[in-house]
């Protein structure tokens, strides 16, 4: 059965990001690699092995220290135990805190929004709601 491998980001330090996802996020680096040829770097991160789930590749092309995000991307939804401590957790750490945590406009699913270092959009989603959409 085909299924989702990974999400691309292009980040305009690597370092930073990795920084991000991993210390700040809690997730794990999975593996790395550099094209000298092509003069980029590619690291991947997620919570599990790639052969079980979703993971998201961070995409550094040297040199390239800033992308437009455009309007087409949204964001990339984490499920979360419970979405008011992990946002203070991240706070604590230094994380971007873009929307509070609190219950989604019309609904009472609880999330909240964080940023990575390239002001990509995180979603935080109360884990036992995240399958309820609006969740009335």
């Amino acid at each position: 059965m085909p299924r989702i491998l990974h999400t691309m980001l292009r980040v305009g330090n690597l370092e930073k990001s990795l920084q991000f996802y991993i210390d700040v996020l809690g997730m794990k680096l999975l593996r790395k690699s550099e094209n000298v040829e092509y003069k980029y770097t590619l690291a991947f991160v997620g919570y599990t092995n790639e052969d079980e789930n979703a993971v998201i590749e961070l995409t550094y092309n040297w040199g390239v220290e800033k992308y437009e995000l455009g309007t087409a991307f949204g964001h990339i939804a984490i499920g979360v135990d419970d979405v008011y401590e992990t946002v203070e957790r991240i706070r604590k750490s230094g994380g971007k805190v873009a929307r509070e945590a609190a219950p989604v406009l019309g609904g009472t699913t609880v999330i909240a929004f964080v940023e990575d270092p390239d002001n990509y959009k995180i979603e935080l989603i109360q884990d036992d709601q995240a399958t309820q959409g609006l969740g009335k």
